[in-house]
């Protein structure tokens, strides 16, 4: 079963997240490694500030755009990894080991753990569209 696992930031947050000692880096790296040598990580990334991007609502067959940052949310996602593992305590055991402040730190670290739907879960989706989407998929998407 596949996981997605977000680092969550804040508006506050975001303005200084690039601003981590190396050691914050180091620490990312050694815990993405061990993960990638465990065989769990499948991907998992880093995400600009909202600064740098944009919010689109649909509404009543209207479509807004409005540029970041998102200043009415109180936290954003800052970076995420999919992980395959086996079941939800071993999703809950690599987010348990993600590097996070020390003790004696006000900084907090909030992490969300979701399993990723897949096919087999939709059940009112038709098998006809089911095959399709796995066939988009093996090609790549």
């Amino acid at each position: 079963m596949r996981y997605l696992m977000s680092i969550m930031s804040t508006p506050e947050s975001e303005a200084t997240d690039h601003d981590n000692p190396p050691e914050v880096y180091e620490m990312m790296a050694a815990y993405n490694e061990e993960m990638i040598k465990a065989g769990v990580l499948l991907t998992g990334e880093g995400l600009a500030p909202t600064s740098e991007g944009a919010e689109i609502v649909f509404r009543g067959g209207e479509v807004t755009v409005t540029d970041g940052p998102f200043t009415e949310a109180k936290e954003f996602i800052a970076g995420y990894w999919v992980l395959q593992v086996s079941s939800h305590e071993e999703a809950l055991e690599w987010a348990r080991r993600c590097p996070h402040p020390p003790a004696d730190s006000d900084v907090v670290l909030k992490l969300q753990l979701r399993r990723i739907a897949e096919l087999e879960d939709l059940d009112k989706m038709p098998e006809e569209l089911k095959e399709r989407e796995r066939e988009l998929r093996s090609q790549g998407y």
